[in-house]
């Protein structure tokens, strides 16, 4: 797949409310499948209740703690394998959920996966997101920087303007900045400014927004607005709330 360099480790070595929009847009690639990513949620380290690393690094999050730019992936209900990229300096424990997306190489591929869904659906959520690009718990500590067989790369143009979701923010040196009257929840982590850490980067599509909203499908921490999505994009998943095995 011809494109853009993937990303450098310092990419990833930024606050995760910087990172996680920052690749929306972005194309993550695992064999012959390629998914461009469109939406992403947000876990922060020890001070999120939601995340798996809240109780420091046990065996199963201990990936979460090390170098940033590496794969974390997990079972959920039994079934689906989701994937996560670790960010933030190592200690900290914080990584984004990529949680849905559109098959943009290897569809055939993707399809064979998962014969019974529609195109669009293929990777509409966490898990088939995962199953369309073959993702198993193998792949926990892989780079995602290139070398390796699990490849991010930055999209060939920039996200527009403003999100018109429930929550919306505005991408700009600051990060993604709440609307008027939508903050992060006390104790969320600062964003630290997308497109930072000089690798020159930034993510996104032509005409497109990034909307935000609160994460779904968790029952701890479920009112921080930390999930962000292309609006208006048919492959973003439908935001269901309830639990979620995290």
């Amino acid at each position: 797949m011809a494109g853009p360099a993937p990303y450098p480790a310092g990419f990833f070595d930024r606050p995760v409310l910087a990172v996680a929009p920052d690749l929306l847009g972005a194309t993550v690639r695992h064999g012959p499948v390629a998914v461009r990513i469109t939406e992403v949620e947000a876990y922060g380290g020890l001070g999120d209740p939601a995340s798996h690393a809240f109780r420091g690094p046990t065996p199963r999050a201990a990936v979460m703690f090390g170098p940033p730019g590496r794969a974390y992936v997990y079972l959920s209900y039994g079934v689906h394998w989701c994937l996560n990229i670790v960010c933030g300096p190592v200690g900290e424990g914080s990584a984004v959920l990529l949680r849905a997306g559109e098959v943009v190489v290897g569809l055939e591929a993707a399809q064979a996966r998962w014969p019974t869904l529609a195109v669009r659906d293929l990777a509409r959520g966490p898990g088939r997101l995962g199953r369309v690009l073959g993702v198993t718990a193998s792949l926990t500590g892989t780079p995602v920087t290139g070398g390796g067989p699990l490849v991010v790369r930055p999209p060939t143009s920039e996200v527009a303007g403003l999100g018109n979701g429930p929550l919306v923010g505005r991408v700009s040196a600051a990060g993604v900045v709440p609307a008027a009257g939508v903050g992060p929840a006390a104790g969320a982590i600062p964003a630290g400014g997308a497109g930072a850490a000089g690798d020159g980067a930034r993510s996104g599509a032509p005409g497109q927004r990034i909307a935000r909203g609160p994460r779904v499908g968790i029952s701890a921490a479920a009112e921080r607005p930390w999930r962000f999505w292309l609006a208006g994009e048919p492959s973003v998943s439908t935001a269901r709330p309830g639990r979620r095995r995290r």
